[in-house]
Protein backbone atom coordinates (compact mmCIF):
# COMPACT_ATOMS: atom_id res chain seq x y z
CA UNK A 1 0.00 0.00 0.00
CA UNK A 2 1.13 3.38 -1.04
CA UNK A 3 0.46 6.46 1.03
CA UNK A 4 1.14 9.95 -0.52
CA UNK A 5 3.45 11.72 2.26
CA UNK A 6 3.45 15.66 2.36
CA UNK A 7 6.47 16.72 1.15
CA UNK A 8 7.87 17.90 5.09
CA UNK A 9 6.86 14.78 6.73
CA UNK A 10 9.16 13.13 3.73
CA UNK A 11 12.36 15.14 4.77
CA UNK A 12 11.62 14.61 7.91
CA UNK A 13 11.64 11.04 7.26
CA UNK A 14 14.39 11.14 5.07
CA UNK A 15 16.99 12.62 7.61
CA UNK A 16 16.03 10.54 10.10
CA UNK A 17 16.83 7.54 7.40
CA UNK A 18 19.77 8.97 6.35
CA UNK A 19 20.75 9.28 9.64
CA UNK A 20 20.57 6.05 10.50
CA UNK A 21 17.72 5.79 11.92
CA UNK A 22 14.21 4.26 11.72
CA UNK A 23 11.08 6.36 10.54
CA UNK A 24 7.59 6.59 9.83
CA UNK A 25 4.61 8.50 9.75
CA UNK A 26 2.26 7.19 12.73
CA UNK A 27 -1.56 6.84 14.04
CA UNK A 28 -4.29 9.19 13.23
CA UNK A 29 -2.66 10.43 10.06
CA UNK A 30 -1.88 7.04 8.55
CA UNK A 31 -5.62 6.07 9.17
CA UNK A 32 -7.30 9.25 8.08
CA UNK A 33 -5.24 9.10 4.75
CA UNK A 34 -6.38 5.19 3.92
CA UNK A 35 -9.94 6.23 4.76
CA UNK A 36 -9.36 9.11 2.20
CA UNK A 37 -9.94 11.70 4.70
CA UNK A 38 -7.60 14.69 5.06
CA UNK A 39 -5.39 14.04 8.31
CA UNK A 40 -5.52 17.54 10.71
CA UNK A 41 -2.05 16.82 12.27
CA UNK A 42 0.81 14.42 10.98
CA UNK A 43 2.63 12.67 14.00
CA UNK A 44 6.26 10.93 13.45
CA UNK A 45 7.75 7.69 14.88
CA UNK A 46 11.39 6.90 15.03
CA UNK A 47 14.01 4.91 16.90
CA UNK A 48 16.16 8.27 17.06
CA UNK A 49 16.19 9.63 20.80
CA UNK A 50 15.45 13.27 21.22
CA UNK A 51 19.12 14.48 21.62
CA UNK A 52 19.55 13.23 18.38
CA UNK A 53 16.51 14.24 16.70
CA UNK A 54 17.37 17.73 17.80
CA UNK A 55 20.95 17.39 16.47
CA UNK A 56 19.47 16.77 13.21
CA UNK A 57 17.07 19.74 12.71
CA UNK A 58 17.73 23.50 12.67
CA UNK A 59 14.28 24.32 14.70
CA UNK A 60 13.40 22.15 16.79
CA UNK A 61 10.88 22.76 20.53
CA UNK A 62 10.74 20.55 23.16
CA UNK A 63 7.19 19.45 23.15
CA UNK A 64 7.58 16.82 25.60
CA UNK A 65 11.01 15.84 25.90
CA UNK A 66 10.40 13.57 29.21
CA UNK A 67 8.22 11.36 26.83
CA UNK A 68 10.57 11.62 23.64
CA UNK A 69 8.29 14.18 22.01
CA UNK A 70 10.40 16.95 20.31
CA UNK A 71 8.00 19.15 17.35
CA UNK A 72 10.42 20.22 14.23
CA UNK A 73 9.39 22.92 12.61
CA UNK A 74 9.52 23.22 8.73
CA UNK A 75 7.71 26.03 7.07
CA UNK A 76 6.19 27.26 9.89
CA UNK A 77 4.93 24.49 10.42
CA UNK A 78 5.17 21.79 13.54
CA UNK A 79 5.84 17.99 13.18
CA UNK A 80 6.01 16.27 16.25
CA UNK A 81 8.39 13.57 16.28
CA UNK A 82 8.92 11.29 19.15
CA UNK A 83 10.87 8.32 19.72
CA UNK A 84 10.09 4.77 20.41
CA UNK A 85 8.79 4.36 23.82
CA UNK A 86 7.36 2.07 26.23
CA UNK A 87 5.22 2.73 28.68
CA UNK A 88 5.85 1.82 32.33
CA UNK A 89 3.05 1.32 35.14
CA UNK A 90 0.09 3.77 35.37
CA UNK A 91 -0.78 4.65 38.58
CA UNK A 92 -3.84 7.39 37.82
CA UNK A 93 -5.15 6.66 34.89
CA UNK A 94 -3.85 8.81 32.95
CA UNK A 95 0.38 9.02 33.16
CA UNK A 96 2.91 6.41 32.84
CA UNK A 97 5.18 6.32 35.78
CA UNK A 98 8.02 6.62 33.83
CA UNK A 99 8.94 5.71 30.13
CA UNK A 100 11.60 3.86 28.37
CA UNK A 101 12.72 4.43 25.41
CA UNK A 102 13.09 1.68 22.70
CA UNK A 103 14.64 1.05 19.24
CA UNK A 104 11.38 -1.56 18.68
CA UNK A 105 8.85 -0.24 16.34
CA UNK A 106 6.37 -2.73 17.87
CA UNK A 107 6.85 -2.29 20.91
CA UNK A 108 6.23 1.10 20.69
CA UNK A 109 2.93 0.27 19.07
CA UNK A 110 1.15 -1.88 21.20
CA UNK A 111 1.30 0.66 23.72
CA UNK A 112 -1.30 2.35 21.89
CA UNK A 113 -4.99 3.00 22.20
CA UNK A 114 -6.65 1.19 18.91
CA UNK A 115 -6.00 -0.79 16.15
CA UNK A 116 -7.09 1.79 13.48
CA UNK A 117 -4.63 4.15 15.63
CA UNK A 118 -1.77 1.43 15.96
CA UNK A 119 -0.13 1.66 11.84
CA UNK A 120 2.51 3.25 10.35
CA UNK A 121 4.34 4.10 7.19
CA UNK A 122 6.95 5.19 5.49
CA UNK A 123 7.77 4.93 1.58
CA UNK A 124 10.73 2.47 2.44
CA UNK A 125 9.16 -0.05 4.14
CA UNK A 126 5.52 0.84 2.85
CA UNK A 127 2.42 0.13 5.85
CA UNK A 128 3.07 -1.61 8.88
CA UNK A 129 0.30 -3.34 10.45
CA UNK A 130 1.20 -5.46 13.94
CA UNK A 131 -2.32 -5.64 15.23
CA UNK A 132 -5.33 -5.69 12.13
CA UNK A 133 -5.22 -1.99 11.71
CA UNK A 134 -6.78 -2.73 8.15
CA UNK A 135 -8.98 -5.36 8.86
CA UNK A 136 -10.95 -3.31 11.30
CA UNK A 137 -10.90 -0.10 8.61
CA UNK A 138 -12.41 -2.53 6.28
CA UNK A 139 -14.73 -4.16 9.15
CA UNK A 140 -15.30 -0.38 10.45
CA UNK A 141 -14.65 -1.62 13.85
CA UNK A 142 -13.01 0.46 17.01
CA UNK A 143 -11.24 -2.84 18.85
CA UNK A 144 -8.43 -1.57 21.45
CA UNK A 145 -4.70 -3.02 21.21
CA UNK A 146 -4.38 -5.95 23.21
CA UNK A 147 -6.34 -6.33 26.29
CA UNK A 148 -9.30 -3.42 26.49
CA UNK A 149 -9.05 -3.90 30.33
CA UNK A 150 -5.33 -2.87 29.93
CA UNK A 151 -5.77 0.09 27.45
CA UNK A 152 -8.65 1.94 29.23
CA UNK A 153 -6.66 1.55 32.59
CA UNK A 154 -3.32 3.18 31.07
CA UNK A 155 -5.82 6.21 29.95
CA UNK A 156 -9.38 6.44 31.16
CA UNK A 157 -10.28 8.56 28.92
CA UNK A 158 -10.05 6.65 25.84
CA UNK A 159 -13.39 4.93 26.98
CA UNK A 160 -14.60 8.33 25.97
CA UNK A 161 -12.35 8.12 21.87
CA UNK A 162 -13.63 4.83 21.37
CA UNK A 163 -17.21 6.34 21.17
CA UNK A 164 -16.11 9.87 19.40
CA UNK A 165 -13.94 7.71 16.95
CA UNK A 166 -17.07 5.73 16.63
CA UNK A 167 -19.27 8.60 15.91
CA UNK A 168 -16.81 10.27 13.40
CA UNK A 169 -16.48 7.22 11.50
CA UNK A 170 -19.73 5.18 11.69
CA UNK A 171 -17.83 2.56 12.64
CA UNK A 172 -19.49 0.04 15.80
CA UNK A 173 -17.14 -0.66 19.00
CA UNK A 174 -15.90 -4.10 19.23
CA UNK A 175 -17.78 -6.73 21.84
CA UNK A 176 -14.92 -6.99 24.09
CA UNK A 177 -13.72 -2.96 23.73
CA UNK A 178 -17.11 -2.08 24.91
CA UNK A 179 -17.43 -4.29 27.77
CA UNK A 180 -14.15 -2.90 29.24
CA UNK A 181 -15.92 0.23 28.95
CA UNK A 182 -19.15 -0.90 30.93
CA UNK A 183 -16.79 -2.26 33.79
CA UNK A 184 -14.46 0.69 34.15
CA UNK A 185 -16.40 3.82 33.05
CA UNK A 186 -16.20 5.11 36.61
CA UNK A 187 -12.87 5.62 35.86
CA UNK A 188 -13.57 8.37 33.85
CA UNK A 189 -13.80 10.51 37.48
CA UNK A 190 -10.21 10.83 37.04
CA UNK A 191 -9.98 12.24 33.91
CA UNK A 192 -9.60 16.47 33.96
CA UNK A 193 -12.62 18.59 32.70
CA UNK A 194 -10.67 19.68 29.83
CA UNK A 195 -9.72 16.67 28.55
CA UNK A 196 -13.77 15.08 28.44
CA UNK A 197 -14.66 18.37 26.98
CA UNK A 198 -12.83 17.93 24.08
CA UNK A 199 -13.89 14.27 22.99
CA UNK A 200 -17.37 15.36 24.07
CA UNK A 201 -17.20 18.77 21.66
CA UNK A 202 -15.78 16.71 18.64
CA UNK A 203 -18.37 13.56 19.24
CA UNK A 204 -20.97 16.07 19.40
CA UNK A 205 -19.76 17.45 15.62
CA UNK A 206 -19.21 14.43 14.43
CA UNK A 207 -21.31 12.83 11.67
CA UNK A 208 -22.89 10.04 14.12
CA UNK A 209 -23.43 12.27 17.44
CA UNK A 210 -25.98 9.67 18.04
CA UNK A 211 -22.91 7.75 18.99
CA UNK A 212 -23.81 9.91 22.59
CA UNK A 213 -26.31 7.04 23.62
CA UNK A 214 -23.07 4.74 23.97
CA UNK A 215 -21.66 7.26 26.15
CA UNK A 216 -24.91 6.91 28.28
CA UNK A 217 -25.80 2.95 27.99
CA UNK A 218 -21.63 2.60 29.12
CA UNK A 219 -22.98 4.25 32.09
CA UNK A 220 -19.85 7.02 31.18
CA UNK A 221 -22.11 10.26 31.60
CA UNK A 222 -22.77 9.35 35.33
CA UNK A 223 -19.12 10.53 35.77
CA UNK A 224 -19.05 13.91 34.12
CA UNK A 225 -22.99 14.03 32.67
CA UNK A 226 -25.43 12.87 34.89
CA UNK A 227 -27.87 15.41 33.49
CA UNK A 228 -27.82 13.53 30.43
CA UNK A 229 -28.78 10.03 32.05
CA UNK A 230 -32.09 11.72 33.78
CA UNK A 231 -32.95 13.22 30.23
CA UNK A 232 -32.61 9.79 28.71
CA UNK A 233 -35.06 8.04 31.46
CA UNK A 234 -37.70 10.57 31.66
CA UNK A 235 -40.84 10.29 29.05
CA UNK A 236 -42.47 13.61 28.24
CA UNK A 237 -45.88 12.36 28.20
CA UNK A 238 -46.83 15.71 25.47
CA UNK A 239 -48.56 15.12 22.54
CA UNK A 240 -45.70 17.19 20.77
CA UNK A 241 -43.03 14.69 21.89
CA UNK A 242 -42.74 11.07 20.26
CA UNK A 243 -39.19 10.74 22.53
CA UNK A 244 -37.85 10.94 25.73
CA UNK A 245 -36.21 14.44 27.05
CA UNK A 246 -32.69 12.88 25.75
CA UNK A 247 -33.68 10.58 22.59
CA UNK A 248 -35.41 14.35 21.57
CA UNK A 249 -31.95 15.78 22.24
CA UNK A 250 -29.73 13.46 20.55
CA UNK A 251 -32.04 14.06 17.51
CA UNK A 252 -32.01 17.57 17.52
CA UNK A 253 -28.33 17.58 17.53
CA UNK A 254 -28.58 14.85 14.45
CA UNK A 255 -30.76 17.54 12.63
CA UNK A 256 -28.22 20.10 13.55
CA UNK A 257 -25.14 18.51 12.06
CA UNK A 258 -27.21 17.88 9.01
CA UNK A 259 -27.30 21.59 8.23
CA UNK A 260 -23.58 21.52 8.38
CA UNK A 261 -23.24 18.96 5.72
CA UNK A 262 -22.78 16.05 8.18
CA UNK A 263 -24.90 13.38 8.50
CA UNK A 264 -24.84 9.48 9.36
CA UNK A 265 -25.18 6.64 6.37
CA UNK A 266 -28.46 5.34 8.60
CA UNK A 267 -29.72 9.03 8.19
CA UNK A 268 -29.61 11.50 5.39
CA UNK A 269 -32.14 13.74 6.85
CA UNK A 270 -34.57 13.28 3.58
CA UNK A 271 -37.50 14.13 5.98
CA UNK A 272 -36.68 17.69 6.39
CA UNK A 273 -38.96 20.26 4.44
CA UNK A 274 -36.68 22.19 1.63
CA UNK A 275 -37.78 25.42 2.96
CA UNK A 276 -35.81 24.82 6.21
CA UNK A 277 -33.01 23.30 4.65
CA UNK A 278 -32.15 26.19 2.29
CA UNK A 279 -32.65 28.91 5.03
CA UNK A 280 -30.06 26.57 7.52
CA UNK A 281 -28.22 26.65 4.74
CA UNK A 282 -28.38 30.57 4.08
CA UNK A 283 -27.20 30.97 7.95
CA UNK A 284 -24.88 28.28 8.03
CA UNK A 285 -22.77 29.73 5.18
CA UNK A 286 -20.35 31.93 6.35
CA UNK A 287 -20.48 30.32 10.92
CA UNK A 288 -17.08 28.74 11.59
CA UNK A 289 -15.98 25.19 13.67
CA UNK A 290 -16.58 27.05 16.24
CA UNK A 291 -19.85 28.47 16.20
CA UNK A 292 -21.02 24.99 14.82
CA UNK A 293 -20.00 23.44 18.22
CA UNK A 294 -21.23 25.94 20.31
CA UNK A 295 -24.75 25.36 18.31
CA UNK A 296 -24.27 21.33 19.28
CA UNK A 297 -23.70 22.35 22.57
CA UNK A 298 -26.65 24.65 22.88
CA UNK A 299 -28.83 21.30 21.54
CA UNK A 300 -27.32 19.07 23.76
CA UNK A 301 -28.77 21.40 26.66
CA UNK A 302 -31.40 23.08 25.46
CA UNK A 303 -33.70 20.52 27.41
CA UNK A 304 -31.48 20.15 30.13
CA UNK A 305 -34.56 22.23 32.36
CA UNK A 306 -37.08 20.03 31.74
CA UNK A 307 -36.38 16.96 34.27
CA UNK A 308 -37.13 19.94 36.96
CA UNK A 309 -40.05 21.81 35.88
CA UNK A 310 -42.21 18.99 34.74
CA UNK A 311 -45.52 18.29 35.84
CA UNK A 312 -47.98 16.11 34.93
CA UNK A 313 -51.81 17.45 34.62
CA UNK A 314 -55.29 15.98 35.24
CA UNK A 315 -55.37 14.37 32.07
CA UNK A 316 -51.68 12.77 32.07
CA UNK A 317 -50.17 15.65 30.02
CA UNK A 318 -46.71 16.67 30.87
CA UNK A 319 -46.44 19.92 31.03
CA UNK A 320 -42.04 22.04 31.53
CA UNK A 321 -42.96 25.54 32.48
CA UNK A 322 -40.09 27.46 33.19
CA UNK A 323 -37.74 25.23 31.66
CA UNK A 324 -35.77 27.75 29.34
CA UNK A 325 -34.55 29.41 32.66
CA UNK A 326 -34.24 26.22 34.75
CA UNK A 327 -32.12 25.14 31.85
CA UNK A 328 -30.03 28.65 31.41
CA UNK A 329 -29.43 28.03 35.27
CA UNK A 330 -28.33 24.62 35.09
CA UNK A 331 -26.08 24.56 31.78
CA UNK A 332 -24.13 27.66 33.17
CA UNK A 333 -23.22 24.70 36.05
CA UNK A 334 -22.46 22.07 33.65
CA UNK A 335 -20.34 24.53 30.61
CA UNK A 336 -18.14 25.14 33.99
CA UNK A 337 -18.06 21.98 35.39
CA UNK A 338 -16.36 21.05 31.93
CA UNK A 339 -14.59 23.78 31.75
CA UNK A 340 -15.45 25.40 28.91
CA UNK A 341 -14.88 29.29 27.53
CA UNK A 342 -16.76 32.29 28.65
CA UNK A 343 -17.75 33.05 24.97
CA UNK A 344 -19.34 29.72 24.69
CA UNK A 345 -20.96 29.75 27.92
CA UNK A 346 -22.41 33.57 27.29
CA UNK A 347 -23.82 31.77 23.99
CA UNK A 348 -25.23 29.12 24.61
CA UNK A 349 -27.17 30.70 27.71
CA UNK A 350 -28.45 32.89 25.71
CA UNK A 351 -29.84 30.52 22.67
CA UNK A 352 -31.53 28.32 25.81
CA UNK A 353 -33.05 31.63 27.58
CA UNK A 354 -34.82 32.14 24.06
CA UNK A 355 -35.09 28.55 22.35
CA UNK A 356 -39.10 28.40 22.71
CA UNK A 357 -39.76 31.86 22.42
CA UNK A 358 -42.99 32.72 20.24
CA UNK A 359 -42.35 35.80 17.55
CA UNK A 360 -44.95 37.87 16.80
CA UNK A 361 -46.11 39.08 13.57
CA UNK A 362 -45.26 42.39 12.84
CA UNK A 363 -42.15 44.43 11.97
CA UNK A 364 -42.68 46.23 15.56
CA UNK A 365 -42.68 42.77 17.35
CA UNK A 366 -39.79 41.83 15.78
CA UNK A 367 -37.81 45.00 16.57
CA UNK A 368 -38.36 44.31 20.18
CA UNK A 369 -37.55 40.88 19.80
CA UNK A 370 -34.13 41.71 18.67
CA UNK A 371 -33.67 44.27 21.09
CA UNK A 372 -35.10 41.46 24.11
CA UNK A 373 -32.25 38.84 22.60
CA UNK A 374 -29.84 40.62 20.97
CA UNK A 375 -29.60 40.88 16.85
CA UNK A 376 -26.48 39.01 17.04
CA UNK A 377 -27.70 35.51 17.40
CA UNK A 378 -30.73 35.71 15.44
CA UNK A 379 -29.16 33.30 13.21
CA UNK A 380 -28.22 30.71 15.66
CA UNK A 381 -31.60 30.92 17.41
CA UNK A 382 -33.25 29.63 13.88
CA UNK A 383 -31.11 27.20 13.73
CA UNK A 384 -31.63 26.35 17.18
CA UNK A 385 -35.42 26.28 16.46
CA UNK A 386 -35.54 24.34 13.32
CA UNK A 387 -33.57 22.13 14.91
CA UNK A 388 -35.51 21.95 17.97
CA UNK A 389 -38.59 21.79 16.17
CA UNK A 390 -37.64 18.64 13.74
CA UNK A 391 -36.79 16.79 16.64
CA UNK A 392 -40.55 16.90 17.86
CA UNK A 393 -43.85 15.01 17.21
CA UNK A 394 -43.89 15.28 13.08
CA UNK A 395 -47.59 16.35 13.10
CA UNK A 396 -46.88 19.77 15.19
CA UNK A 397 -44.23 20.39 12.99
CA UNK A 398 -46.53 22.83 10.25
CA UNK A 399 -47.73 25.21 12.27
CA UNK A 400 -44.46 25.83 14.08
CA UNK A 401 -42.08 25.71 10.98
CA UNK A 402 -44.51 28.70 9.45
CA UNK A 403 -44.38 30.80 12.52
CA UNK A 404 -40.52 30.71 12.38
CA UNK A 405 -40.48 31.43 7.91
CA UNK A 406 -42.51 34.48 9.69
CA UNK A 407 -39.87 35.46 11.89
CA UNK A 408 -37.30 35.16 9.60
CA UNK A 409 -38.91 37.52 7.06
CA UNK A 410 -39.64 40.04 9.51
CA UNK A 411 -35.70 39.79 10.76
CA UNK A 412 -34.40 40.50 7.07
CA UNK A 413 -36.56 43.05 7.20
CA UNK A 414 -35.49 44.87 10.55
CA UNK A 415 -32.00 44.85 9.23
CA UNK A 416 -32.48 46.21 6.04
CA UNK A 417 -34.38 49.19 7.57
CA UNK A 418 -31.59 49.89 9.65
CA UNK A 419 -33.13 50.30 12.87
CA UNK A 420 -32.01 51.47 16.14
CA UNK A 421 -31.95 48.47 18.26
CA UNK A 422 -29.06 49.14 21.02
CA UNK A 423 -28.20 52.10 22.15
CA UNK A 424 -24.88 52.18 20.35
CA UNK A 425 -27.43 52.37 17.43
CA UNK A 426 -29.27 55.80 18.67
CA UNK A 427 -28.19 59.25 17.10
CA UNK A 428 -27.68 60.71 21.05
CA UNK A 429 -24.91 59.36 22.68
CA UNK A 430 -24.23 59.74 26.13
CA UNK A 431 -22.19 63.07 25.46
CA UNK A 432 -24.99 64.62 24.05
CA UNK A 433 -26.91 64.43 27.43
CA UNK A 434 -24.13 65.38 29.25
CA UNK A 435 -24.47 68.74 27.33
CA UNK A 436 -28.18 69.05 28.08
CA UNK A 437 -26.80 68.82 31.86
CA UNK A 438 -27.30 64.55 32.55
CA UNK A 439 -24.51 63.63 35.02
CA UNK A 440 -22.73 60.07 34.02
CA UNK A 441 -24.13 57.20 35.73
CA UNK A 442 -27.36 54.90 36.62
CA UNK A 443 -29.62 58.11 35.39
CA UNK A 444 -27.76 58.47 32.21
CA UNK A 445 -28.22 55.01 31.64
CA UNK A 446 -31.49 54.71 32.10
CA UNK A 447 -32.79 57.92 29.99
CA UNK A 448 -30.52 56.23 26.97
CA UNK A 449 -32.78 52.97 27.56
CA UNK A 450 -35.72 54.88 27.60
CA UNK A 451 -34.79 56.95 24.24
CA UNK A 452 -33.82 53.06 22.52
CA UNK A 453 -37.29 52.26 23.77
CA UNK A 454 -38.78 54.51 22.19
CA UNK A 455 -37.29 54.48 18.91
CA UNK A 456 -37.93 51.03 18.98
CA UNK A 457 -41.70 51.74 18.97
CA UNK A 458 -40.85 54.67 16.57
CA UNK A 459 -38.09 53.84 14.26
CA UNK A 460 -38.50 56.86 12.45
CA UNK A 461 -37.56 59.72 15.32
CA UNK A 462 -34.24 57.98 15.76
CA UNK A 463 -32.76 61.78 14.89
CA UNK A 464 -30.71 63.27 17.22
CA UNK A 465 -33.04 66.78 16.93
CA UNK A 466 -35.88 65.20 17.63
CA UNK A 467 -34.59 62.67 20.54
CA UNK A 468 -32.09 65.80 22.07
CA UNK A 469 -35.53 67.62 21.75
CA UNK A 470 -38.04 64.88 23.89
CA UNK A 471 -35.40 64.52 26.41
CA UNK A 472 -34.51 68.43 27.14
CA UNK A 473 -38.79 68.97 27.14
CA UNK A 474 -38.61 66.15 29.90
CA UNK A 475 -40.44 63.60 27.81
CA UNK A 476 -38.06 61.41 28.51
CA UNK A 477 -36.37 61.98 31.84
Amino acid sequence: MMINLPKDVSTIIDTLEKAGYEAYAVGGCVRDTILGRVPQDWDITTSAGPSKIKALFRKTIDTGIKHGTVTVMLNHTGYEVTTYRIDGEYEDNRHPKSVEFTDNLKLDLERRDFTINAMAYNDSQGLVDEFEGIHDLEAKIIRCVGEPGARFDEDALRMLRAVRFSGQLGFAIEENTRQAIVERAENLQKISAERIRTELTKLLVSKDAGMLREIYYTGMTKTFLPELDDMMEREQKNPHHVFTIGEHTIYSIKVMNFFFGKYSEDWDGSEIPKEVASLAEKFTEHLNEKQHMILCVAMLLHDVGKPRTMTVDEGGIGHFYGHQQAGEEIAAKILKRLAFDNETIGIVRRLIRWHDYRYGTTVKAMRKTLAKTGKDIMPFLFLVQFSDILAQNPKTWEKKLEGIYTAVSLWEQVLQSGAALEIKDLKISGRDLMELGVKQGPEMGRILKEVLEFVIENPECNQKDKLLGLVSNGNIR
